[in-house]
Formats: C-alpha cells, sequence, structure tokens
C-alpha cells in the first residue's frame, strides 16, 4: 500500500528552486571574488580546465562529490535490502576499483596531451576523425545515461516525499545547477563539490548514529544483528548462505557485483567529466587526488547501505515503517525508495528533509559535471574541431554556454520520457555497462598501448554495442520467453550483457590489430603533445591582463628547449605513472580478491561480534574519508583563503581596491611579490 507523501508539495518546490538558486548565488559571488582579488579571467581554458592547478584535496573532494549519484545512496541501499549485508560491500567495492584504476589513465593523459581540453581531442589526435566521431558518440550516451539516472532517481525521491509530479522536478531542479555551472565553469563545480561532500557526509554520520546508537527501536548493531537473524529465519534468503541477511556469500548479490563493476568502467573511463578533472589537477596532485578519492568514495555507499538498507529490512516489521505492515513494492525498491523509507521510520519528518537534502546534493554535484563534460565535447570536440578552427575564447565561450543549456533542456525531456514509459533509476543502472562499456577498453588502450591500430579503436566499440544487445535481449527471450521491462530488467539478462560489452573488444582488438589486412599502429605519441590550448587573447585583451605573466609564462611541450621546471614535471609525471600502476593493482586485488573473497568462499554467516565490528570499520571509515575531502581541502588552501580573506576586510573597510590587492598579494605581510606575480600586479596598478 503506497503511502501519503510525509512533506508538503511546498517543501518539494522550495528545495527544487530554493536551494538551487541559493548556491546558484554563491556560487557567483565567489566566482566574483576570484575575479577581483585572485585575477581569474573566465576564459575558455579557465572555464574548461580551472588553469589546470588544483590540489590533490580538492579533487578528492570532487571525485567523491561526483561519483555519489543519486543512485550512489538510493541503489546501494536497495541491494542491501535485497541481499543482505554483502550488497553494500559488492556495489561500494565494484564501483571503487574504477575511480583507483582511473588513476593511471589520469597520469598517462598529463603526460600524453597536457594541453588537452577533452578526452575525445587525444582520441582525434591519434586515429583521426572517424573513430573521433565513434568515441564521441558512446561519451554522450554515458553522459545521456548518468544525467537520466540522476534525474529519474532524484525526482522519485521528490515526488515519494513531497508529491512533487516528476515531470517539474526534473525540469526546474536543473535550472540554479546550470545558472552556477554558467558562471563559474569547472571551478564551481570543485567547489560545489567540497561542500555537498561535507553535508552528504555529515547526514550519512546523523543516518549512521541514529540507526546504531540512538533509535528506539534499533540502537546499536547487536539489535539490527537480532531482528535480521529473525527475519533470516523466518523467510530465508534464496541463494544466500543459510537463508542469512548477514552473509557475503549471495547470488543475487554477486550477480549484481559483476553487473555493477562492469557497468561502472564505462561510466568512469567514457565519461568526459572525469578526464576534466584529471586535466584540472596539478601535474604532481592528479595521482593522488584520484586515489584519495577513490579510497574516501567508499565508505560512502557501504556505511549508507548498511545502515539504511539493513535498517530498512529490521524496521519494516514495525509500525514506523511508512507501508506497514506491507513490505516495499518490488518497483519501488527499483526506484530507490528503501532510503527515503528509512529515514522516515528513524527520525521521522526529519529524515525526510534530511533524505531531500542528501538527494539534492548527490544529484546537484555530479549534474554539474555532467554539463562541464557535454558542453566541453560540444565547444572543442565539435564546434572547434569541425565548425570553426580558428575560433576565438570568446567564441568557445559562446558555445559552452548555448551546449550546456541545450543539454539540460534535452535532458529534462528526456528524463520525463523515460519516467512515463515505466523505465527507472535502477533500470538504467543495470543497462548503462551493455550500451556503453564495450568503448572501455579501446579508450583505454588509446592512452596506453601504442600498437592498437585505427580499425580496432574504431570498429572493436561498435561490434562490441552489437553483441552486448544480442546477448541481453536473446537471454531474456530465452530466460523467460518474452521481452518487457521487467523481463530485460532482471539479473541474468543484465549479467550477459554487461559482461559480453566489456570483454568482447579482448576478441576484437587482436583481431582488428594483427590479423591481415590490419597491422598495429606504431604510434609516437606526438600527435597529442602538439594539442593546443584555446586562443583567450580576445577575452584577456577586454580585460587588460596579460595571459603569459598570468600563467608564468607558455606551458606549450612542444617548444624546442624545454624549460627546468618542464623537464622536472615531465619527471615527476613519470615517476607517478610507475607508482599509480603497483598501487592501483595492489588496491584493486584487496577490494576485489583479498577482503571478499574469502568471507565468499567458505559462506561464512556474520556473528553478532563481527557485525558490530563490521559498522564500526564502516564508521571509523567515514571519518577518515572526512579527513581527506573536508579538511585537506581546507588545508592546502589555507595561505589562498586568509590572504583572500583579508583583501575582502580591506575592501569592505574602505581601503580600497589597490590596497585589497596588496594584501591578497602578501605586501602587507612584509614579503616582496616575487614574478610573474608582481609584474602582473604591478601591470593592474599602474592601469588603475
Amino acid at each position: 500500500m503506497a503511502s501519503d507523501p510525509i512533506l508538503p508539495l511546498g517543501v518539494g518546490y522550495g528545495l527544487i528552486l530554493g536551494l538551487g538558486f541559493l548556491f546558484a548565488i554563491f556560487m557567483i559571488l565567489i566566482t566574483w571574488c576570484l575575479k577581483r582579488y585572485n585575477y581569474e579571467l573566465q576564459t575558455s581554458e579557465m572555464f574548461t580546465t580551472a588553469g589546470h592547478s588544483l590540489k590533490s584535496g580538492l579533487v578528492a573532494s570532487s571525485v567523491v562529490s561526483t561519483w555519489t549519484w543519486a543512485a550512489t545512496l538510493l541503489q546501494s541501499s536497495g541491494v542491501a535490502y535485497r541481499y543482505g549485508v554483502s550488497g553494500p560491500f559488492w556495489y561500494a567495492a565494484g564501483a571503487t576499483v574504477q575511480i583507483i584504476l582511473f588513476a593511471t589513465l589520469a597520469i598517462e593523459l598529463k603526460r600524453r596531451a597536457p594541453n588537452a581540453h577533452t578526452f575525445l581531442e587525444v582520441v582525434k589526435a591519434r586515429y583521426g576523425a572517424v573513430t573521433h566521431a565513434v568515441f564521441i558518440v558512446f561519451c554522450c550516451f554515458t553522459n545521456i545515461l548518468v544525467t537520466t539516472m540522476l534525474l529519474t532517481g532524484g525526482a522519485a525521491v521528490v515526488e515519494h516525499l513531497t508529491g512533487a509530479p516528476t515531470a517539474a522536478t526534473v525540469f526546474l531542479f536543473p535550472l540554479g545547477v546550470v545558472i552556477y555551472t554558467l558562471f563559474g565553469g569547472i571551478k564551481a563545480t570543485f567547489i560545489t563539490d567540497y561542500f555537498n561532500a561535507l553535508v552528504i557526509l555529515i547526514i550519512i554520520f546523523i543516518f549512521a548514529f541514529t540507526a546504531y546508537a540512538t533509535n528506539n527501536i534499533l540502537g546499536s548493531p547487536g539489535a539490527v544483528y537480532d531482528i535480521l537473524s529473525e527475519i533470516s529465519k523466518e523467510r530465508p534468503l534464496a541463494g544466500n548462505a543459510e537463508g542469512s541477511y548477514l552473509t557475503m556469500r549471495s547470488q543475487g548479490g554477486a550477480e549484481f557485483f559483476v553487473i555493477n563493476i562492469v557497468g561502472n568502467f564505462g561510466t568512469v573511463f567514457l565519461d568526459n567529466s572525469y578526464y576534466n578533472k584529471a586535466i584540472s589537477a596539478s601535474p604532481v596532485d592528479a595521482l593522488p587526488g584520484y586515489i584519495m578519492g577513490g579510497i574516501s568514495w567508499f565508505a560512502v555507499p557501504w556505511l549508507t547501505a548498511t545502515t539504511m538498507g539493513l535498517a530498512g529490512l529490521a524496521l519494516e516489521r514495525y509500525d514506523v515503517w511508512p507501508t506497514w505492515p506491507d513490505r516495499m513494492p518490488d518497483a519501488d525498491v527499483t526506484a530507490g525508495l528503501v532510503l527515503p523509507n528509512t529515514a522516515v521510520a528513524l527520525l521521522g519528518k526529519g529524515g525526510a528533509v534530511a533524505t531531500l537534502l542528501l538527494a539534492f546534493m548527490a544529484i546537484m554535484s555530479t549534474y554539474s559535471s555532467q554539463l562541464i563534460a557535454i558542453s566541453s565535447i560540444c565547444t572543442y570536440d565539435i564546434y572547434k574541431t569541425y565548425i570553426n578552427t580558428a575560433a576565438t575564447g570568446k567564441q568557445l565561450m559562446r558555445i559552452n554556454y548555448i551546449g550546456m543549456t541545450i543539454f539540460a533542456l534535452f535532458m529534462a525531456g528526456f528524463s520525463t520520457a523515460m519516467y512515463y514509459i515505466g523505465i527507472s533509476m535502477g533500470y538504467l543502472y543495470l543497462l548503462m555497462g551493455v550500451i556503453i562499456s564495450s568503448a572501455v577498453i579501446p579508450a583505454t588502450l588509446t592512452l596506453t598501448w601504442a600498437g592498437q591500430s585505427w580499425a580496432a579503436a574504431t570498429f572493436a566499440p561498435i561490434l562490441g554495442l552489437i553483441c552486448s544487445l544480442i546477448g541481453w535481449l536473446v537471454t531474456t527471450r530465452v530466460t523467460y520467453g518474452e521481452l518487457s521491462v521487467a523481463t530485460t530488467g532482471s539479473n541474468t539478462p543484465m549479467l550477459v550483457g554487461n559482461v559480453v560489452a566489456l570483454l568482447s573488444p579482448l576478441v576484437f582488438v587482436p583481431i582488428l590489430t594483427f590479423l591481415p589486412p590490419f597491422k598495429p599502429q606504431k604510434y609516437d605519441w606526438q600527435s597529442m603533445l602538439e594539442i593546443r590550448k584555446a586562443d583567450d587573447d580576445e577575452i584577456a585583451d577586454a580585460a587588460h591582463v596579460d595571459l603569459e605573466v598570468v600563467s608564468g609564462g607558455s606551458c606549450d611541450p612542444t617548444e624546442a628547449e624545454p624549460s627546468v621546471s618542464a623537464l622536472d614535471e615531465k619527471a615527476n609525471l613519470d615517476k607517478a605513472a610507475k607508482i599509480a600502476r603497483y598501487l592501483c593493482v595492489g588496491l584493486t586485488l584487496a577490494f576485489l580478491i583479498l577482503w571478499p573473497m574469502p568471507l565468499y568462499g567458505t559462506g561464512y554467516v556474520f556473528s553478532k561480534s563481527f557485525f558490530t565490528g563490521w559498522v564500526v570499520v564502516g564508521i571509523l571509515w567515514l571519518f577518515v574519508s572526512c579527513g581527506m575531502v573536508v579538511f585537506l581541502p581546507i588545508i592546502e588552501s589555507r595561505s589562498t583563503i586568509i590572504r583572500t580573506t583579508r583583501a575582502m576586510c580591506s575592501d569592505l573597510l574602505g581601503l580600497g581596491r589597490k590596497r585589497a590587492v596588496e594584501v591578497t598579494h602578501g605586501r602587507s605581510m612584509g614579503g616582496d611579490v616575487t614574478p610573474p606575480e608582481g609584474e602582473y600586479m604591478e601591470k593592474m596598478t599602474e592601469k588603475k
């Protein structure tokens, strides 16, 4: 029996519009402050790459925030509700290794193409227009699927808790996000990612401590354990060891794990937003940023689902459960409504508000990243490559704005269509790997193997997609006798389609590279190095700024006599590449083999003390995540924060713009300003 909305309709609209515009105003203010006190021009380069200057802490925070989709919180809680304690771990581990492995690609991208704006530019530089077009399609599919999951999942939560129609939510929700992204570009995304991660972690702590420490019905891991043990005896879970919800051996959980790990390879390795973040990081911060981001993120779905999914199983036996005395319909579980129902059962209306805020933060950060990803593709891979090769910075900025706006409108309409034909977030989450993962291996080899041929890079993704669709639909027909949303969305067909998509290029790439008439490419990586930055001189002239002075000189990697700093940078990146390979392999083995497989293989059913320790480790891990994504960015940026704050205070006290500039750049602290900053400041004061 469906429950009535727990919150008034006005709360839903207030959250959709109010918080979005609040963040928009906040980011417009931040952007203005950066322009006034740090002289950060919003050029096309800054809009897309943030000047290649971001620190590891902010990169880690952005990775955590961006990778925390609505699906991260809603889907992970749903698999815990379905499969027990194994579900949260399979979700977290199956989506963490991609971020950690991507650190290797991030380093390779910075080594091979330091001036690139998108991954697709690298594909074009190596293989040409046809392969470029193929990967544009796959990357756009990725952005569309991810954004649709965000909007459909978030809209389902808002409608469930407030009654706000899904169609209204998907059109109104993106307004504030589009506005602040238009003004601030990728740097606005990084800054809001930080605040989103902070709020998300706080709410997860509230849920965890409520369920495992203060709730009247639960109140401890031991109480949750006792109730789950009773449920396992009353209705044993088929496919789980001893029918228990407290074991890692779960057939359904293992099937989901394979689907999850395959699909998430596609949504990381083919999502241009992750390449944008790698490009935006300074050379020494890309590797630690992604490693810390992956490790920190693991605790988010693990603890969230271990708390909300298992607490939901326990609380549905009591009248605090929104659908009591009935269990949740399977369609509601697929739609991601386990977490909101559990939050309401734990905290009443406060839990509903916390869930809305959690969903809002999870959607906003990832949605902003998707906007930047698609706008950079429109700008650099379509407009600048095929329409106007001599585009100025001003023209590129205009295309950024147009591409972002059109994508936002298209996604609102597309997400509404998915809702009305009955395609939910959970269905799309399982389907994404079938659609996009056949391009993962060719994309990876583009940056890591000089021998992959043009034919392999071009046709392996297409052939893999054809095979995955055939495998998915044929398995559905053979297994269930019909094709419908329910049957095609089942685990077995999705498992076949996902695995075929990811692994089929292992067959096609060697055939299309080594067998006659094909042959390996012998690529020298030079064309990637020749990718140039955008021409932002027009914007700089309008603002009376010398970009060479601001940036400290040329960073053209093809200059005949590279500077000492460029040589040092190359040496650091070469060293980071070696470290990345060993570190990524070690962490991947730990998350996928060393930790879970002994528990799975033995069919161990958790004891009460083991389950208590499991929960405590999750809470402690989240504290460590807070250190890396909340406090480290502040520590790394403390000097900039202090200087800018002093400059703002000086400005507010009426000491004038010149004095504010001097305070910002260190003159009030008794030190000389070193070039090129000093030269830049002199130019600015002369102009004034």
